[in-house]
């Protein structure tokens, strides 16, 4: 499978959240990390990834996105795309992302995703915000700035 078709496949089960599949994308080396965030606040490994992952997108009603532009030169793959959150208490977000990843060895090994943090925090409800925080907490994951 080609970097760009691996890519394109992620994408289908992370916004389905098929978690366990989310998980076969990764290995022990992976990285990911959302740049907004601060510099050492980076998942490793695909247990990290999925629980970081799923933090967030778990408690949403809905998730998808619209790729605009996809580049794929050799082992990279840059994805600029949309996604389109839904809370159940019915907020909505529209967030533009850029997404720089690697592939080797038929996983992504890096991933940056590139967004702006006030585009989502203005639209967040304040219970998801503070889901993020307890459950980062309780699962190990880095929320303080």
């Amino acid at each position: 499978m080609t970097p760009a078709a691996l890519v394109g496949a992620f994408w289908e089960d992370l916004y389905r959240r098929d978690w366990e599949a989310v998980a076969g994308y990764f290995g022990d080396d992976s990285e990911y990390t959302d740049v907004p965030t601060p510099p050492e606040d980076v998942a490793r490994g695909a247990r990290q990834i999925v629980d970081r992952l799923r933090v967030g997108l778990g408690p949403l009603a809905s998730i998808g996105h619209d790729v605009l532009t996809v580049v794929a030169d050799g082992d990279h793959v840059v994805t600029e795309h949309t996604e389109h959150w839904e809370w159940p208490t019915g907020e909505r977000a529209a967030l533009p992302f850029v997404s720089v990843m690697r592939v080797a060895g038929g996983r992504i090994v890096r991933w940056w995703d590139y967004w702006d943090l006030g585009t989502l925090m203005g639209a967040a409800p304040q219970w998801w915000v503070e889901h993020i925080m307890a459950e980062s907490a309780r699962v190990g994951l880095r929320t303080e700035g």
